[in-house]
């Protein structure tokens, strides 16, 4: 396999309903929306980003101004998150050997953590999922499908996101131990961005 051919789509077109009135992907992390945070890490492993939107006029779009990714317009995205998977990997440019999810409100997964899962899968003799675990083997995110895998992405319907493709892909999973608990820390409600606030310290506020 060639080095370095991986997309990464990152799911953002969900309406935060959790936040109770504002939005976890325009959260302010040292002084960076947290979309445009994770979009920029995206951009230094991947040779390719794609970004979906509730709409190309929404608030998350002005958050990723200037970045080289492709941002997807989701007009379906109440149906839930295979909306968002089916249309991006619809509209993607095509040859690449895998795209990995990574989804947009876990800011604790670097471009150490994505590198990881891309390392792992071109060491491989054959083309593996790679899912990315917490240190203690807790599994979480991001995956990595093989190419191979897309069709099936693109057949997604409901709000399971990719776990039928993953589910229907366990015997060629390869689980990638990330550090402390990267894989499985999410954002998606005031309480959790408070505690996260606290526990690291980020100087985190609405933006």
């Amino acid at each position: 396999m060639r080095m370095g051919a991986i997309a990464i789509l990152i799911p953002a077109a969900g309406a935060s309903s959790r936040m109770r009135g504002t939005d976890k992907l325009t959260q302010q992390i040292a002084g960076e929306p947290l979309l445009r945070r994770q979009a920029r890490r995206a951009c230094a492993v991947g040779a390719h980003v794609v970004v979906t939107l509730p709409d190309h006029l929404h608030p998350r779009a002005r958050a990723l101004s200037g970045l080289p990714v492709q941002p997807v317009a989701i007009p379906d995205s109440a149906e839930g998150m295979a909306a968002s998977l089916r249309r991006a990997v619809g509209m993607m440019p095509r040859g690449f050997d895998g795209v990995m999810i990574l989804p947009a409100d876990m800011p604790e997964i670097d471009e150490a953590d994505m590198q990881a899962l891309v390392d792992s899968f071109y060491r491989s003799p054959h083309p593996m999922v790679q899912q990315g675990t917490a240190e203690d083997g807790t599994p979480g995110h991001p995956v990595l499908f093989p190419a191979d895998c897309i069709p099936a992405l693109r057949g997604l319907t409901g709000d399971a996101g990719a776990r039928e493709v993953l589910h229907a892909n366990s015997h060629r999973l390869r689980r990638i131990p990330l550090p402390g608990r990267h894989a499985v820390t999410d954002l998606d409600t005031p309480e959790a961005w408070e505690d996260w606030r606290r526990e690291t310290g980020e100087p985190c506020a609405a933006e």
